[in-house]
């Protein structure tokens, strides 16, 4: 299943809720990714230009977009940033792909 690296920053409202409230955002991240069918692999929270960041794997495009598209609805989070993540073996494939195509001989 494709992996994905997911970005996000809270809203401030949500920041103050994580100071009053014993509340787990992992597990809600995870609860999320599962809904759809996926599994959460990483969470971390994050300084800087985002506030946390899961990577994530999905059974496929549509279904990723769906699940951060609920998660938009809930009003939690904004600025959510998503990137598609490929494998060594995928890097490969797609390097064979592309020689083949331009008609370039390479060694694997």
């Amino acid at each position: 299943m494709p992996m994905y690296l997911h970005q996000w920053r809270y809203k401030d409202d949500q920041v103050k809720r994580m100071l009053a409230e014993e509340t787990e955002r992992a597990d809600d991240v995870r609860n999320a990714t599962e809904a759809f069918g996926g599994t959460l692999h990483h969470f971390f929270f994050c300084l800087g230009d985002y506030d946390g960041m899961a990577i994530a794997e999905f059974p496929d495009n549509d279904t990723a977009l769906a699940c951060l598209m609920a998660q938009y609805t809930l009003g939690r989070v904004h600025g959510i940033r998503s990137t598609s993540l490929v494998t060594p073996e995928g890097i490969a494939q797609a390097k064979k792909m592309a020689r083949e195509v331009l008609g370039i001989e390479g060694q694997d």
